[in-house]
């Protein structure tokens, strides 16, 4: 469908209108009939109807094929299409969940992320289903973000243009967690190009984990619940003795993120975190990237409890207990997941110092 759209709020900032159209032109215009709010899809403005009200955008002339593409990512990003009460110009709204707020450079970043993902999923998957996973795409968006920061390449080869190329992409499976396929071929170390292959990847955000140690008593807390990757393995004990871990969110930095976490998962308020380690825990098949980390804090009694989120299901119980206890269950193969490994033989390497 070709003709007039008119768009407000982030759609039509000119860096989303780029990533979508490409060279387009947008002229300064206003509409009656609708007002903006804060998305509830995320931290930026959108339109939404109210009699009587007026707000400031801009106004396009778009091919049949400019507005198939602009439909799709727009209803990606949980708006839906509409008319003005012109009857001919369409626009776009979406849900609003409060006061309105202006669109940061750090939120506009992730959405054009996210835009970069799912624009070559055009055809392939339909933006209902992008906009009923947004969320952990949207953490996904911010990941890649943080993934494009400066790594240090010592030993290993520096990744310079074209020495990977991708001739397709697919996306087989997509919930909560999402697989991704990829026919691709890369520079190999003795110059020539590989001959196409097809490689998976389990997509999974970054996330953060965090260890309170209490150097007075010499005490840690670790929390317990039930995990779904040993049940799936076969493993006889499914429930885990682990440090302190989440997701990151969209709009959030991983330190944030560890300090939401201790709240939830043990009530505890952090404030000075110690980087562990920043790692991929299994580069081989999943994206998921980790920021580990020691607190230091101290740590009541209270804090060995149950507790966790509701709404998300959560049933986390706390263990607080000694250091050295914390390294028998290392030793024993009790605690069986890398991140909380790795972070008690930091803490074992540096444990002297911080006491």
């Amino acid at each position: 469908m070709a003709g007039q759209v008119f768009l407000a709020g982030l759609a039509a900032e000119h860096a989303i209108l780029q990533a979508i159209l490409g060279d387009h032109i947008a002229e300064p215009a206003q509409a009656l009939g609708l007002m903006l709010v804060g998305a509830e899809a995320g931290p930026w403005p959108i339109a939404t109807l109210q009699q009587g009200a007026g707000v400031d955008g801009v106004r396009l002339s778009l091919s049949a094929a400019q507005h198939n593409r602009l439909d799709f990512a727009l209803r990606a990003l949980a708006m839906t299409p509409a008319f003005l009460p012109d009857g001919q110009t369409a626009t776009y709204l979406g849900q609003g969940r409060g006061a309105v707020t202006g669109t940061s450079a750090d939120v506009l970043g992730v959405v054009l992320a996210y835009f970069e993902d799912i624009l070559a999923l055009e055809g392939q998957v339909a933006p209902a289903h992008l906009a009923r996973r947004l969320s952990p795409s949207l953490v996904r968006a911010a990941s890649r973000l943080r993934a494009r920061a400066v790594a240090p390449t010592a030993l290993r080869r520096a990744t310079a243009a074209g020495d990977i190329v991708q001739h397709a992409r697919r996306l087989p499976y997509a919930q909560f967690f999402a697989v991704e396929e990829y026919d691709l071929a890369w520079r190999k170390f003795d110059g020539n190009v590989s001959a196409p292959v097809t490689r998976a990847a389990f997509v999974s955000g970054d996330a953060v984990t965090v260890l309170p140690y209490d150097p007075e008593r010499d005490l840690v807390l670790v929390v317990e619940q039930i995990r779904a990757g040993p049940m799936a393995r076969g493993d006889g004990q499914c429930w885990q003795i682990e440090a302190i871990a989440g997701r990151v969110d969209p709009f959030e930095t991983p330190q944030a993120a560890a300090r939401r976490e201790a709240l939830e998962e043990a009530g505890l308020t952090l404030t000075d975190l110690i980087s562990v380690a920043q790692y991929y825990p299994s580069p081989g098949a999943k994206t998921e990237f980790l920021y580990s980390y020691v607190a230091l804090t101290s740590l009541p009694d209270a804090c060995a409890g149950v507790f966790g989120l509701a709404e998300e299901a959560e049933d986390i119980r706390g263990h607080l207990i000694s250091f050295d206890q914390l390294m028998a269950l290392v030793a024993s193969g009790e605690v069986a997941n890398a991140p909380l490994i790795l972070t008690a033989l930091w803490l074992q390497r540096e444990r002297a110092r911080l006491r």
